[in-house]
């Protein structure tokens, strides 16, 4: 089977008995409320936070959402925030976000590490005979964990040789290359049959990591990044668990036991023992619905190899996934994902027209996966959305023509067109247009020609032209790079009370709705 199309085997007998038992407990505790385990990831840059923020913000404030029935047709009475059921999970730092967004106007934090939130909503049942039997309440137990940590799953089906032979095939590739050129380094001069050596170790695993940042990085945009601890370590910053590295190896040489490969064969192997399996059995395969927010424009800026190499690691993600139904009576001891929605995040930056072509780009990117998904059972959305909107549209006439344009303010130190914005100065963009096959997206990396061609008419629809000069915006121009401009949370408006109006949103609404909606029907 091709990549992504078959999926991963990940438990053992004992994960599986550990699963069924706190299956049982789940369910025991959901007969007063029930509750519904949402999971939110997505890689680096995706928008996880903002996304879960915006959801809370939205359903507590009672924001605009005319595609989220419950709340459409005035059903949901309230919706609060309740302590979280895992004591040992950290929490969902919901309010200091809101302050990040609202107050300051700057994005929060990225996702560095696994936390939940639980928010709790009372409604009013569509159903006639269910209203008589008083309002209902369900519990929606918010998990949030970055997508990075996903790409280790895979790990647990590969030993140190195999994973060591893929990671360095996967570095000496034409993109990779010259950013892994101080690991390479490091990695000839090395002897896996070497006596074992702290220090050795230590510079192997800091030039690995530091090649793994540098194709993280926003004009390389890759995705490929396992093991995902390494640039989100967290509180094992500077442990043996994390100071391993791939080596170049002799499959068939006999090694001492206190050799530099057995020691990073130890280390590799308790990685997937205390780290990996770890996270799989007690968030992941617990999980009931679940979003995965892709930034797809990000990959797009940065060239066809990004693009490959998301939609490869979208593949490996997804093949990690347990989707399908199941009984009333199997999901007490078994539980599997029924609803995944995979939502193109970002859509504020580019104009309503293109949306369509965005969700036909990230459909093109996880086809392989879905097949799988939706084979198994389980239902499937795609989307483009915006958690929270930091544009609003207009349109400007020049030469005769109406331009569309997106309208905001550049994060302080954003460069378009040479010059650097402070924060403050609001423009109008023309974003340009993606291209209307998403295919052309994905032609042979071997045919460069045909790559470099779609890239260059991506980039001359980007072009910008001025406004008019008595115009009280400027119209910016991004010259023959496409980019797409990091611009700061909205300004919110008051409402006559002095009450700050809620989050404005692109489609927010219609992933609650395939999310959790018929749970509150």
């Amino acid at each position: 089977m091709g990549r992504g199309e078959k999926a991963l085997n990940l438990t053992t007998l004992t994960d599986d008995a550990w699963l069924a038992l706190n299956n049982v407990a789940d369910f025991a505790t959901g007969l007063v409320t029930p509750s519904v385990r949402l999971g939110v990831t997505g890689l680096s840059r995706a928008g996880k936070t903002v996304f879960i923020t915006a959801l809370v913000h939205n359903l507590i404030k009672g924001g605009r959402m005319p595609l989220f029935e419950p709340m459409a047709t005035g059903r949901l009475a309230r919706a609060s925030l309740q302590p979280q059921p895992d004591d040992a999970v950290p929490r969902f730092d919901y309010e200091a976000h809101v302050a990040d967004m609202v107050d300051e106007r700057v994005w929060p934090s990225s996702t560095r590490q696994i936390s939940e939130l639980r928010l709790t909503v009372a409604y009013e049942s569509a159903s006639y005979f269910s209203r008589t039997l008083g309002s209902g309440k369900l519990h929606i137990d918010i998990v949030d964990y970055p997508g990075e940590w996903l790409l280790d799953l895979p790990l647990l089906t590969k030993d140190y040789a195999t994973w060591s032979r893929e990671a360095v095939d996967l570095s000496r590739l034409p993109n990779r290359a010259r950013l892994a050129a101080d690991w390479h380094r490091r990695l000839q001069a090395a002897d896996p049959a070497a006596e074992e050596d702290e220090a050795t170790a230590r510079g192997l695993a800091e030039a690995f990591t530091g090649y793994l940042a540098a194709c993280r990085a926003d004009e390389h945009a890759l995705s490929m990044l396992p093991p995902g601890r390494f640039l989100m370590p967290g509180d094992l910053g500077g442990s043996p668990a994390l100071t391993f590295s791939p080596l170049i190896l002799e499959d068939n040489r006999v090694v001492p036991r206190t050799s530099l490969r057995a020691m990073m064969e130890r280390r590799f192997e308790a990685y997937k023992t205390h780290v990996v399996r770890p996270f799989f059995r007690d968030h992941f395969a617990r999980l009931d619905r679940q979003i995965v927010l892709v930034d797809a424009l990000s990959a797009l800026n940065a060239g066809p190899h990004a693009m490959r190499d998301l939609e490869n690691a979208l593949a490996d993600i997804l093949a990690c996934f347990r989707p399908g139904r199941t009984s009333w009576l199997a999901s007490i001891l078994t539980r599997r994902i029924d609803r995944i929605l995979f939502a193109a995040t970002k859509a504020d930056h580019l104009h309503h027209t293109d949306h369509d072509r965005l969700q036909r780009v990230l459909k093109r990117l996880v086809k392989r996966a879905i097949k799988k998904a939706e084979f198994a059972g389980a239902d499937i959305d795609i989307l483009a959305l915006a958690a929270v909107r930091a544009t609003r549209e207009g349109t400007v006439k020049r030469g005769g023509n109406a331009l569309p344009t997106i309208i905001g303010t550049p994060m302080t130190g954003e460069i378009v067109d040479g010059e650097r914005f402070d924060g403050e100065t609001e423009i109008a963009m023309f974003p340009g247009d993606l291209p209307k096959d998403p295919e052309s997206l994905f032609a042979d990396l071997e045919s460069e020609s045909e790559l470099e061609e779609c890239i260059a008419q991506v980039e001359s629809e980007s072009k910008l032209q001025s406004l008019q000069p008595e115009s009280k915006l400027e119209l910016s121009r991004t010259g023959t790079d496409v980019r797409y401009v990091r611009f700061r949370p909205p300004k919110l408006e008051r409402s006559p009370d002095g009450l700050s109006l809620t989050l404005p949103h692109i489609r927010l609404d219609r992933a609650l709705q395939f999310l959790i909606g018929d749970k509150l029907a």
